[in-house]
């Protein structure tokens, strides 16, 4: 009985090394990622720590809450959910004129939320 069907054939050696360093490349050429909540899916971590450095976040930080400006992260029940980050983000662009882009925010919030928020 044919079915037509031809059996599977498993790729020579060759065929696995150039398949599996196929897959390498994609998966270094993709830009690094924000995981965690769906506000920052697809935010682009790499901008956003380029970003934090450009624009001196961490030393108007400190100006702000002395120390090592990291207190600025945890004002009580001021920042507690991701819209509010992004929003706080923003607010920061805005007085600042920074003039980020939608994709900057996200950016920029997305680290936050890897470094110190870790909203689920």
């Amino acid at each position: 009985m044919n079915t037509g069907c031809r059996p599977l054939r498993r790729p020579s050696p060759r065929q696995g090394r150039l398949a599996a360093a196929a897959a390498l490349a994609s998966l270094l050429a993709t830009p690094l990622q924000a995981a965690g909540p769906a506000e920052f899916e697809g935010a682009d971590l790499k901008l956003g720590e380029r970003l934090i450095q450009q624009h001196q976040c961490n030393a108007c930080h400190v100006r702000r809450v002395g120390g090592d400006g990291s207190a600025i992260y945890r004002p009580t029940g001021r920042i507690s959910r991701p819209a509010a980050l992004l929003t706080m983000v923003e607010v920061c662009s805005t007085e600042l004129n920074l003039q980020l882009f939608p994709e900057d925010v996200a950016a920029v919030a997305a680290v936050l939320q890897r470094d110190h928020y870790r909203f689920k």
